[in-house]
């Protein structure tokens, strides 16, 4: 893994603001926000209902657009970049994991995972590879033709994360990751998602659960459309975390 104190910060965002209009109103949702990331962190992003810390991720995510400010990913200016250009960063560089999954119900989980090479032109026998791979980097090899019905809650999140994996993206942005799953399985994620993060992979996490947030090695909170506090952390580890819980089970 590269240096994070010498290489320049995988995501920069200098004085970020984002403000809606609503009739005659112009409501802040994001107040002049700088947050650094280096490359290969994992980043718990905390805050109650509007925070701000789901604008924040969104433009982090070249979802959306900034009223005002800067955002550098990886290098790239994106803060200006046309709908089209911010479509294009978010399919090469930024891969997404949601608590609902969005799977389509009726393709197998190959083909799931398969959909984000579609859109990036690759053939058929290259995209087949990469999922496969893919696939079995989450651990659901034997899965791969299996209807996302046919699966559990846990092995749909797996789904869902090859997919984010498979253009090889620069990020992984998790929206609330395990909220729709037991606690057992959420620690299977959590563990996944730090093993992910071992091998190099930047991970960014938004969580209302304190729980969650102990696994990430920093936490950024949000109040009011802006950083109440940013603190690292010694991570717990999910791996031990799920032993145990395995353990008080039987």
């Amino acid at each position: 893994m590269a240096d994070p104190v010498t290489e320049r910060p995988l995501i920069e965002t200098v004085d970020l603001a984002r403000h809606y209009t609503l009739g005659d109103q112009v409501v802040t949702a994001l107040a002049g926000v700088s947050v650094n990331v280096a490359r290969g962190e994992f980043v718990a992003v905390m805050g109650p209902s509007g925070s701000g810390k789901s604008t924040f991720m969104n433009l982090v995510g070249c979802l959306d657009k900034p009223t005002a400010g800067r955002y550098v990913l990886d290098g790239e200016e994106v803060s200006a970049m046309s709908a089209d250009g911010l479509a294009e960063v978010r399919n090469r560089k930024i891969g997404f994991v949601f608590q609902q999954f969005n799977l389509l119900d009726r393709q197998d989980a190959l083909a799931n995972v398969e959909l984000p090479m579609v859109y990036a032109g690759l053939g058929r026998k290259e995209r087949r590879a990469r999922a496969e791979a893919s696939l079995g980097k989450v651990g659901l090899a034997e899965r791969v033709h299996h209807l996302p019905t046919q699966l559990s809650g846990g092995q749909q999140q797996r789904v869902a994360i090859a997919r984010a994996l498979v253009n090889d993206p620069r990020v992984l942005l998790a929206d609330e990751p395990t909220g729709a799953l037991d606690s057992r399985t959420s620690l299977e994620i959590m563990a996944l998602f730090q093993e992910l993060n071992r091998q190099g992979m930047t991970v960014l996490v938004v969580t209302h659960e304190p729980d969650v947030a102990t696994f990430a090695s920093r936490v950024v909170r949000f109040r009011d459309g802006r950083v109440l506090s940013d603190t690292k952390q010694a991570p717990m580890d999910a791996a031990r975390a799920l032993e145990e819980a395995v353990e008080e089970a039987a």
